[in-house]
């Protein structure tokens, strides 16, 4: 071989080496699919604690994930066909969000995409999971509330009692969609006739207005409201706009409602869930069998209190109250 061919020859190599070294050295990218039943907007929040999470654990979108987002914006019967979606675009995990039909809709889609569900209740019971410690198959949950969330329906009704003593009818602003509805009906029907008050309650679902759900509540003399599902979280800036102008009390699941000028929540640390699942699905990412990784459950529920709205409404916090508040906002 004359020297200048092998001198081309070598050369290629190496280039080919090279493509080759650096091909590798680069990974494919990771596809992130993100299942909501709300609005990218009102529902901003919580898709940036999921990337938080993800973060945490080694992944920015656009540096090594991608992030394919599916908002069904109240629509539910959009659902399948978003999570079918998802399938088709060969996501490496799914994470769900909102109420439970979204995290059924991802399991129906798919027995083979690892999910990382958020849901209320107990995945076990209602047949999510095969157990908390080893879910098995494609999906574990990272818990919005304890398994035995219902318990916390009661306790929002007892918290509304302490504030409004007076109140001879308390409200309960109910998104429907909520597939633990019943249970969770029985239990605040139960604890109202405990305390011997009346129960209002006004029932959305996806294409309900809420804040006119809000209304009817009023109209009903509800005392003091409490809140569950994502449609009054999808809503908040006009539920929490609402509950002002008609000077009534409102207890909220989450903190962002007070932080944003609500008067009292009674929940788990929201961002934290969020940020959870993130970590997950990044576990997930790194190799591990979605399968083993054990439904995470919240270890605190906070009462959080807006002493600014409380003024606003003319009511004195009691002093047992805001001595057991994990926050107070002045």
């Amino acid at each position: 071989m004359r020297r200048r061919d092998f001198i081309t020859l070598l050369g290629g190599t190496a280039a080919g080496w090279s493509v080759t070294a650096r091909a590798q050295q680069q990974p494919a990218t990771a596809v992130v699919g993100f299942l909501a039943d709300a609005t990218p907007e009102g529902f901003a929040p919580r898709l940036a604690a999921v990337k938080r999470g993800l973060y945490d654990t080694g992944f920015v979108e656009g540096q090594n994930i991608a992030i394919e987002a599916r908002w069904a914006r109240r629509n539910y019967e959009l659902l399948p066909s978003l999570a079918d979606d998802l399938v088709r675009r060969k996501v490496s995990v799914i994470v769900t969000v909102g109420s439970e039909k979204v995290t059924r809709a991802a399991k129906n889609a798919t027995t083979t995409i690892p999910i990382v569900a958020t849901a209320a209740g107990d995945p076990v019971s209602r047949g999510l999971v095969a157990s908390i410690n080893h879910p098995g198959g494609n999906l574990t949950v990272v818990s919005l509330f304890t398994s035995s969330s219902n318990a916390l329906i009661a306790k929002r009704l007892e918290l509304l009692h302490e504030v409004v003593p007076n109140a001879t009818t308390l409200g309960w602003l109910v998104d429907t969609n909520i597939l633990d509805y019943d249970d969770e009906e029985r239990d605040i029907r139960s604890a109202a006739k405990a305390f011997g008050v009346k129960l209002a309650i006004a029932r959305a679902d996806g294409n309900s207005d809420a804040e006119a759900a809000l209304a009817s509540l009023v109209r009903d003399g509800a005392g003091a409201i409490a809140t569950t599902g994502p449609i009054v979280y999808d809503n908040r800036a006009q539920v929490i706009a609402a509950a002002a102008r008609a000077s009534v009390p409102m207890l909220y699941e989450w903190r962002d409602f007070v932080d944003e000028g609500g008067l009292m929540s009674y929940g788990s640390d929201i961002n934290a869930v969020y940020r959870q699942a993130g970590v997950y699905a990044g576990r997930v990412l790194k190799g591990e069998n979605v399968g083993d990784l054990p439904v995470v459950q919240p270890s605190k529920i906070e009462l959080i209190i807006n002493l600014k709205t409380a003024k606003a409404l003319g009511l004195s916090i009691p002093i047992t109250l805001l001595g057991r508040a994990d926050g107070i906002i002045e």
